[in-house]
């Protein structure tokens, strides 16, 4: 008897062995896409058109949607907007808000790209649309607008939903027109920290952002079905590479992947192109019907041009500390800053407070297209993680 309960004990612990073994053949597809940001020219493919779960790179087309409320005039950065029990109810990763709550837009913008707050993404849905169902049917409008077709939304945030799907290749596609559209608000996603307002939020990408040389964006994300997903952008001289992977591992697993995916395509593309960038969408989608209060800033004098944080004049700063994660500065009364120093490059007067800072559209509409290239979001040879102190916190998670 005492042989036989050994023999039982010992298949037990072999029937254990084998189930952890043969589990990582359930572990979420893979798929990969690089592309040449300059010119939107794939470089690598693998399964990149398959639908998948795109987790939390579901925020960038959230994000996208509001940063173009913002430009149309929509609503503004000190646009205060209410909470749901809906929104205050949603699952981790969140920032923690109170069903009724009132929060200024800033802060929802800097918790969803840099936390990856779920409770912010049905906020920021519901307020922009009137609910978050149409707000995902505008997400998915605005998707066939940017070229995205293969993609479908069914909620603001990316939790695992039936018909709720996308490529790599799409969120590469994504990941770009972010990059050339809003060049303005674009430095959000290279933060390792930022003021939410009710909490200080660390980064989900910042491992990343910090062991990889010229990384400077944009989005993770995690579900059980999706595994480990990673949209990202790197520069290196005159070059930028822009990389998803769907179905990682591990964020380990995840970030050495992609990592070896630029490592690998930087060489196979060539320091100097005729730089393209993608056509900005002419696609109208969020119409403002929920109810959405200004802060008493709105009725000030020339509230045309609202960023996302107030800022001093950006020759107070010194260059080495551009990029540094956001402090409060003494309030404006005409300008609120998405900085408090311009960034280092010639779109540094994009969004600042300078009195003669010059928008995206302006400078299109003078014929300047390189006051967008790709090398503006950081020098070249300049490792922006060397302006930038690491302010996040031990704990790695992805929203």
């Amino acid at each position: 008897m005492k042989q036989i309960n050994s023999t039982f004990r010992l298949w037990r612990h072999v029937l254990i062995v084998m189930v952890l073994l043969v589990s990582p053949a359930t572990a979420a597809p893979f798929a990969a896409y690089v592309m040449d940001a300059r010119t939107g020219e794939a470089i690598y493919q693998q399964n990149a058109n398959t639908r998948l779960h795109p987790a939390s790179l579901t925020k960038m087309m959230t994000l996208y949607m509001t940063f173009s409320a913002i430009e149309r005039g929509e609503v503004r950065l000190d646009s205060k907007f209410t909470i749901s029990r809906k929104a205050a109810n949603e699952p981790p990763s969140k920032l923690g808000l109170r069903a009724g709550q009132e929060i200024e837009l800033r802060y929802l913008i800097r918790a969803a790209a840099v936390k990856s707050a779920n409770d912010v993404a049905t906020a920021l849905g519901e307020n922009l649309a009137g609910s978050e169902e149409e707000f995902t049917r505008q997400m998915t409008q605005m998707a066939r607008a940017l070229g995205m077709n293969n993609t479908q939304f069914r909620n603001a945030h990316g939790l695992t939903s039936k018909g709720h799907y996308s490529t790599a290749q799409d969120m590469s596609l994504l990941g770009r027109h972010l990059f050339y559209d809003f060049p303005q608000y674009y430095n959000l996603f290279s933060r390792r920290s930022a003021d939410a307002s009710i909490a200080r939020v660390a980064a989900t990408n910042r491992r990343f952002l910090d062991d990889y040389d010229g990384a400077d964006g944009i989005k993770t994300g995690y579900t059980r079905a999706a595994g480990f997903n990673l949209t990202a952008s790197a520069q290196r001289g005159n070059k930028r590479l822009i990389a998803t992977v769907f179905g990682g591992t591990s964020t380990a697993q995840r970030n050495q992947t992609v990592a070896k995916l630029l490592d690998d395509n930087f060489p196979r593309i060539p320091d100097r192109v005729r730089e393209t960038p993608p056509q900005a969408p002419q696609v109208r989608t969020v119409s403002r019907r929920a109810n959405v209060t200004a802060s008493a800033a709105a009725t000030r004098p020339e509230p045309h041009r609202m960023v996302l944080q107030a800022s001093r004049a950006p020759t107070a700063r010194p260059a080495g500390l551009a990029g540094a994660p956001e402090g409060d500065a003494p309030s404006r009364a005409d300008r609120l800053a998405l900085d408090n120093s311009p960034r280092p490059d010639s779109r540094a007067d994009l969004g600042t407070s300078a009195p003669n800072a010059t928008s995206a559209t302006d400078i299109r509409a003078k014929g300047h297209p390189s006051a967008l290239a790709l090398g503006a979001s950081s020098r070249p040879g300049v490792n922006p993680r060397a302006q930038s102190p690491i302010l996040a916190s031990a704990n790695d998670g992805d929203g």
